[in-house]
């Protein structure tokens, strides 16, 4: 569905627009003049949605990380045959090995569509394809590990949804808070998960991994106070 009514109509006008030379003049006065960047348009507009859908849909499935095992039980049952550790970790990389075939399946649309489309583009589409696959995925852990950090704490994945929205509103504030107090401390920006997808628009390929340490230490973080609360909690 995002490829059949979102990138391909999109494409289709940053084609037109290009013939026409409309693109030259629009995308620097919109901020996005990075599209240019990308080796084909597919992979542009590909980059653009991912960044704002993918996120949304990690934080969906991987809600029910260890909760409803909670509920059930079972969590006492698993905890014989490995440790509370193991589990937790073990859940996150499921999640994310999860969110890696999704990125892997969108993609190889999106690669195929090039071939069909501009076959000539394809060559270089690959060789950005591999950083497209980093980077989105340096950007989904952080929301991930946050969901693995609920999830210890909540009974089932619409009461771990829950808390996650309440910890963001109550992060959002506080940053709003200490930006108010203190503006010339510039790390306040970067304190919630994912506060650096604006800035991953205007950077394209491997340059957007300038900005992985913020995801990487939002990720350690996270995963660090969910590994704690999980060895404390009653199962």
């Amino acid at each position: 569905m995002v490829l059949v009514y979102g990138i391909l109509p999109l494409v289709r006008f940053l084609n037109g627009a290009a013939e026409s030379g409309l693109l030259d003049f629009l995308l620097p006065r919109i901020g996005v003049e990075t599209l240019q960047l990308w080796p084909s348009p597919e992979l542009s507009v590909y980059w653009f949605i991912t960044l704002g859908l993918l996120p949304f849909l990690s934080l969906l499935i991987s809600a029910d990380q260890t909760a409803s095992d909670r509920a059930r039980g079972t969590l006492r049952y698993l905890v014989m045959r490995t440790n509370r550790l193991e589990i937790f970790f073990g859940r996150f990389l499921g999640q994310m090995f999860i969110m890696l075939s999704v990125v892997l399946a969108t993609l190889a649309t999106v690669l195929f569509t090039i071939a069909l489309n501009s076959a000539d583009q394809l060559p270089q589409a690959l060789r950005s394809a591999p950083a497209i696959i980093v980077n989105l995925l340096l950007v989904l852990a952080p929301f991930i590990a946050l969901m693995a950090m609920v999830s210890v704490i909540a009974k089932s994945a619409r009461q771990a949804t829950l808390f996650a929205v309440i910890l963001w509103i109550l992060a959002s504030l506080l940053r709003f808070v200490l930006t108010l107090n203190f503006p010339e401390v510039t790390l306040l920006q970067w304190i919630l998960p994912g506060s650096q997808i604006r800035e991953l628009y205007f950077l394209a390929e491997w340059d957007a991994l300038a900005l992985a340490p913020v995801p990487l230490i939002h990720t350690l973080v996270l995963l660090s106070i969910g590994a704690l609360i999980m060895r404390r909690r009653d199962l």
